[in-house]
């Protein structure tokens, strides 16, 4: 009966350990490769006119970062079945989710690659609701977020990790939500150029700009398209942050290094043509890190936690407004519109703040292996 007892776990997760920081470490750093690999493909699926076939090197660097990373994965469950354990135990903390997308990654590409020899290749909006590129977007975030969910529980993190311990799982959340932004690009924020923001903000009714992913028919730049961009952004952006403040005492430059990842994506899909508006972004994180450090909230501190929610979206979009009144020609006509846009923002994040921690929180229970 005990040996039967000990049979049974050895299949459970009972027993499962957590991989060491540096693993950790190599599992964010080789899922880079794949997010890189995604953004080159979306620069080239917005800045290349005519994409005819599934094979392009954009798709190799792309596919190749799922081959290294999922290799990865597989290696450090292979190594602990060569060490005697069986089953789910032989499963890293954190690593299941990952391991289990990773065929189904592999399925929605080969689907991917017969829906684009049936169909063609899309060029404009379209590309964000192919469902095999959904498929492909959602077991792409199992995979990369591995680091993060390894650290949520790990003993040996801490509630006030520093830096370098927390990274791994930064970047993996970091380039998670530039997934997400890529595929909410439609109503995005940081593709807009300075210029276009000011003229919009300031007649209601801006330039005609591309449509994201590309496309031969340009759509018009209004007002309500910047405000529905800003507010889109702001929720993409600021989410994760609330996320990782609710768990962790996050140490000074976490939100910087996030919010200088996140800025990626818009900035592949663009060419990197508007700089200074992307750079606010990473003043923003700055200024959002001091405001932790001055603030400290926690899930503990619920006040603290909705003031840093507030103040740190506020912070954003008047840096966002700020840089593309300096560079775009002054600030926009229509003072309602530049003066009121940043207390919006405020308004949804301590709204989204409210969301996240309704209740103050005695102690963290954890998030379980998964």
């Amino acid at each position: 009966m005990a040996s039967h007892t000990a049979g049974i776990r050895r299949l459970t997760a009972e027993h499962r350990r957590w991989v060491s920081p540096r693993t950790d470490l190599v599992t964010a750093l080789l899922g880079i490769w794949f997010g890189i690999g995604l953004m080159v493909d979306a620069w080239a699926h917005a800045n290349l006119a005519e994409l005819e076939t599934f094979f392009t090197p954009w798709h190799a660097v792309f596919y190749s970062g799922f081959a290294v990373v999922s290799g990865w994965i597989i290696w450090q469950v292979w190594r602990n079945v060569r060490a005697g354990r069986q089953g789910l135990a032989a499963v890293p903390a954190g690593y299941l989710a990952g391991l289990v997308a990773i065929p189904a990654f592999a399925a929605f590409g080969l689907a991917d690659l017969m829906w684009h020899t049936v169909l063609g290749i899309e060029t404009a909006i379209d590309i964000f609701f192919s469902p095999s590129h959904l498929g492909l977007i959602v077991t792409m975030l199992l995979i990369i977020t591995t680091p993060l969910r390894s650290a949520w529980s790990a003993p040996h993190v801490g509630a006030a990790p520093r830096l370098g311990r927390l990274l791994p799982a930064l970047l993996g959340l970091a380039f998670a939500t530039t997934l997400v932004s890529l595929f909410l690009s439609y109503g995005g924020a940081l593709q807009l150029r300075p210029q276009a923001i000011v003229q919009a903000l300031s007649l209601g009714q801006g330039p005609a700009i591309a449509p994201p992913g590309g496309g031969p028919r340009p759509v018009a730049l209004g007002a309500d398209r910047v405000a529905v961009s800003m507010v889109v952004t702001n929720v993409v952006m600021l989410s994760p942050v609330l996320f990782l403040v609710r768990r962790w005492s996050l140490p000074f430059g976490a939100v910087t290094v996030m919010y200088a990842v996140i800025a990626l994506m818009p900035g592949a899909q663009t060419g990197f043509r508007d700089v200074p508006v992307l750079s606010s972004f990473v003043v923003a994180g700055v200024v959002s890190d001091l405001l932790i450090r001055w603030l400290r909230p926690s899930g503990e501190r619920r006040g603290a936690y909705w003031a840093f929610a507030g103040l740190s979206a506020f912070a954003t979009w008047s840096l966002y407004l700020g840089v593309a009144s300096a560079v775009g020609g002054g600030l926009p006509a229509v003072p309602e519109l530049w003066t009121g846009a940043p207390i919006v923002a405020g308004l949804i994040g301590l709204a989204l703040g409210a969301l996240f921690l309704p209740n103050a929180v005695a102690v963290h229970p954890g998030a379980g292996r998964t």
